[in-house]
C-alpha cells in the first residue's frame, strides 16, 4: 500500500537555501499577519474606548442579524447544492450535460449586483409589482400585500442563489468519488435513490459539504453591498458605520475583533464536522456510477429544479444588465466608464502579479524547506479568511499612523511634509487585495508543485543548478498553466472585491465596483449596468476554467487508475504538471 510521502530537497547547499528560504517566509508572514495584528492591538489599546457604548447598542443587534442571515444563507445553500449536485451526480435526465457547468455561473456574479437586479424588479415602480396593479386594478401600496425585497429574507433569497455553488461544488465531487460498492448494496436492498441519498451518500458526503457550506458563510460574513443595500444591520454594516460615521477608528478595529471571532468559530466547526468521518474507498480503480434513469415526469422535475437556481443566480441578473446596458449605452460608454475600467483593470493585474509571485515564493520554499516553512506559509494564508472591511481597517489604521510618524520626523528634520504616502494610495489597496486572495495563488500553485518528482530537482542539483535557476529553468515552465490559472481568479476577485476599495481607495479614485455600487444605491443602475456587466463578464473566466478542470479531472478517474490519479500518493511513477 501507498502511504503519502513528505519529501525536502538534500544537497550540500540545501541548509544555506533553507535559510534563505525561511528567512523570506517569515518576513512575507510578519507582513500579511500585520493587519490582524494591528486590528488586535487597537481593539485592546484604543485612542477612545466607546466599548461599552457598543457593546449596549450595536453590537447585539448587528451580531444576531449576523447570525441570522448565516442561518438562513447556510439553510439555502446546503439545500439547494446537495440537491442540484446529487442529481447532476447520480440522475439522467434532460440537460444533465449542460448543468454539470452552468451550476457554475453564479460564481460569476457578485452578490451585491444581483440585490441590485432583483431590488429593481421586485420594489413597488418595478416591472412586477406594475404588473400585478395592472392586472388586479390596485392602486396603492395598501391595496395588496407584497414581500419586501430589501429585508433579512431578501438579503438570504439572493446569497443563497449566488454562494450556492461552492457546496454544489464539493458535494458533487464527493458524490462522485463515493464508493459504487457501497451505493449498489443499497439498490439491493430495495433502497431507491431518495432513501440511498439521505441514508448513504449524505452521511459519505458530509465532509465536504461542511466545507463548502463554511466557505458560503464566510462570503456570507464579508458582503458588505447586498446587506447595506437590503438596510440589515450586520456586523460588517457596523465597521462602516462607527468608521465614516463616528470617525472611530479603535470602535471599527473592536467590531472588526468581534467578526474574527465569528471566522474563528466558522473554521472550528467546519474541522470539528470533518474530525473522524474520512473514507476511503478500497477499490484501486474507479468505476463510472450506474446512474438513475428518472421516468419523463421526475426527469423534467429534476431539469426544473437544476435550471432555477441558474436561472435566478445568473441568466436574469445578465439579461437585466444586458437590457439596461444597451438601452443606456450611449449614456454608459464614455471617459468616466473607461477610467473606472482603467483603474480596477490596473489595480486587479498588479495583485495578481504580486499575488502569485509571492505564492511561487512560499510554494517554492516549502518545497525546499520542508515542514519546518510549512506553519510560516500557513500565517501567510490567514487573510483569505478575512472579511474585506476587516482587512481594510488593519490595512488603513497602521498604514496611516506610519503616515503620520514619517510626516512628523520629516517636518522637525527637514521642516518639509511627507504627505499620503501609504494609506489612502494604490499601495494599500493592492497590498489589502495581496493579503485577501493570497491563498487563492498559493493553493493552485502548491498543488501544481507537488506533482513534479523530487528527482527533478535532486538532478539539477547534481549539474550545478541553485534553487533560483532550478525553479526559474525547469518549475515555472512546467507549471504555466497552473500560474495563469491562480493569476486569473486573484484578478477578477480583485475587479469583484467592494468594501476594502471602499475603504482603502484614494479620494476621487473609483473602480467599476464602487461606481456600481454607488449609482445603484442612488437607485441609477441602469446607468452602472454597462460596468456591472463588464464585471460579471469577467466573473465568468474563472468559472471557465474551474469547470475544464472538473470535466478533466473526471475523464482522468474514468480512464486511469486510483493511484495514477493520485500522483503524490506513489513518488515513483512518472506524472506530468497541470501546465503540460
Amino acid at each position: 500500500m501507498h502511504t503519502p510521502t513528505q519529501f525536502s530537497i538534500t544537497g550540500p547547499a540545501r541548509p544555506q537555501a533553507g535559510r534563505v528560504w525561511i528567512l523570506g517566509g517569515v518576513i512575507v508572514a510578519l507582513i500579511v499577519a500585520a493587519p490582524l495584528l494591528a486590528i488586535t492591538w487597537i481593539a485592546l489599546f484604543p485612542s477612545e474606548n466607546i466599548w461599552p457604548h457598543l457593546a449596549s447598542t450595536i453590537l447585539p443587534r448587528h451580531s444576531w442579524n449576523t447570525i441570522l442571515l448565516m442561518i438562513g444563507n447556510g439553510i439555502g445553500v446546503f439545500l439547494i447544492g446537495t440537491t442540484t449536485a446529487w442529481l447532476v451526480a447520480t440522475g439522467e435526465f434532460p440537460g444533465r450535460r449542460i448543468f454539470e457547468w452552468a451550476l457554475l455561473l453564479p460564481l460569476a456574479v457578485p452578490a451585491y449586483i444581483v440585490a441590485f437586479v432583483y431590488t429593481d424588479i421586485f420594489e413597488f415602480a418595478g416591472p412586477v409589482q406594475g404588473l400585478l396593479r395592472d392586472i388586479f386594478g390596485w392602486q396603492t401600496k395598501r391595496d395588496y400585500w407584497f414581500p419586501e425585497i430589501r429585508s433579512m429574507g431578501g438579503a438570504i433569497f439572493v446569497m443563497s442563489f449566488v454562494l450556492y455553488p461552492y457546496v454544489y461544488l464539493l458535494a458533487r465531487a464527493a458524490f462522485l468519488e463515493q464508493s459504487v460498492s457501497v451505493l449498489e448494496v443499497s439498490r439491493t436492498l430495495g433502497r431507491g435513490p431518495w432513501k440511498t441519498f439521505v441514508s448513504v451518500a449524505l452521511p459519505l458526503a458530509r465532509p465536504a459539504i461542511v466545507v463548502g457550506i463554511a466557505l458560503a458563510l464566510m462570503e456570507t460574513l464579508a458582503d458588505f453591498g447586498t446587506v447595506d443595500y437590503f438596510a440589515v444591520n450586520t456586523l460588517t454594516v457596523s465597521i462602516f458605520d462607527v468608521w465614516f460615521g463616528m470617525g472611530n477608528a479603535g470602535g471599527a478595529a473592536q467590531i472588526a475583533l468581534v467578526m474574527l471571532a465569528f471566522v474563528v468559530v466558522l473554521i472550528s466547526l467546519e474541522r470539528i464536522g470533518r474530525r473522524g468521518r474520512r473514507y476511503h474507498n478500497t477499490s484501486t480503480r474507479h468505476t463510472a456510477q450506474s446512474r438513475y434513469r428518472l421516468g419523463v415526469a421526475r426527469g423534467w422535475l429534476a431539469t426544473v429544479i437544476c435550471t432555477l437556481p441558474i436561472l435566478i443566480g445568473f441568466l436574469i441578473p445578465a439579461g437585466v444588465l444586458t437590457r439596461h446596458a444597451i438601452v443606456f449605452f450611449d449614456q454608459s460608454w464614455n471617459a468616466a466608464f473607461f477610467g473606472f475600467a482603467r483603474n480596477s483593470l490596473m489595480l486587479a493585474t498588479i495583485a495578481a502579479f504580486a499575488a502569485v509571485a509571492i505564492a511561487i515564493f512560499l510554494a517554492y520554499g516549502r518545497r525546499m524547506s520542508g515542514r519546518a516553512f510549512g506553519v510560516l506559509s500557513r500565517i501567510s494564508l490567514l487573510g483569505y479568511a478575512v472579511p474585506g472591511a476587516v482587512l481594510a481597517v488593519g490595512v488603513l489604521i497602521p498604514f496611516a499612523r506610519l503616515d503620520n510618524a514619517i510626516d512628523s520626523l520629516a517636518r522637525d528634520w527637514f521642516g518639509v511634509s511627507t504627505g499620503l504616502l501609504l494609506s489612502g494610495t494604490i499601495f494599500a489597496l493592492v497590498f489589502a487585495y495581496v493579503v485577501r486572495f493570497l491563498a487563492v495563488a498559493f493553493g493552485a500553485v502548491e498543488a501544481s508543485l507537488g506533482k513534479i518528482q523530487p528527482n527533478m530537482d535532486m538532478a539539477a542539483r547534481s549539474l550545478g543548478a541553485g534553487p533560483g535557476r532550478t525553479l526559474w529553468r525547469i518549475h515555472l515552465p512546467m507549471i504555466r498553466g497552473s500560474l495563469i490559472a491562480a493569476g486569473t481568479i486573484v484578478f477578477v476577485d480583485s475587479m469583484k472585491e467592494l468594501p476594502a476599495t471602499l475603504i482603502l481607495r484614494p479620494f476621487n479614485f473609483d473602480t467599476l465596483a464602487t461606481h456600481v455600487y454607488q449609482f445603484a444605491s442612488d437607485e441609477l443602475l441602469e446607468q452602472s449596468a454597462l460596468s456591472a456587466l463588464t464585471i460579471v463578464l469577467a466573473g465568468i473566466i474563472p468559472v471557465i476554467l474551474l469547470s475544464r478542470a472538473l470535466t478533466d479531472a473526471q475523464r482522468k478517474r474514468r480512464k486511469i487508475g486510483f493511484f495514477e490519479a493520485v500522483p503524490n500518493l506513489s513518488p515513483a511513477l512518472p506524472t506530468k504538471s497541470a501546465g503540460d
